[in-house]
């Protein structure tokens, strides 16, 4: 099912997301196993290979970026699980999708009164 809104710069996540996505989700939900985060950090490119992420997938993967992995069809709670490897917060995250630095988020959330 296909919305007709559209939230500007902010990708919704349906249908096509969910199969462009599903074996990094898949991939990012192995990581609830610690030997599983174990064997990623040992070897990122195996373990990315076994599971047969796309390029854009893998080079999202690299850089970090969870803007570009939900690009790419990751779901964010799915990818939370991958962020919480390199101990990123929800706040890390936030920053990187606002474009704020995590002291600029930081100080962003306490002017709103979060």
């Amino acid at each position: 099912m296909t919305s007709d809104w559209k939230i500007p710069g902010t990708p919704v996540f349906g249908g096509d997301e969910a199969r462009k996505g599903y074996a990094l989700n898949k991939m990012c939900f192995s990581f609830n196993g610690a030997e599983n985060r174990a064997s990623f950090k040992a070897d990122e490119e195996g373990y990315m290979e076994k599971y047969g992420l796309t390029p854009q997938q893998r080079a999202a993967i690299r850089s970090r970026n969870v803007l570009q992995l939900i690009e790419a069809g990751g779901n964010v709670y799915y990818l939370a699980k991958f962020a919480g490897i390199f101990g990123l917060s929800v706040q890390d995250i936030g920053a990187q999708q606002t474009g704020m630095s995590l002291a600029e988020f930081k100080h962003h959330l306490a002017a709103q009164g979060a």
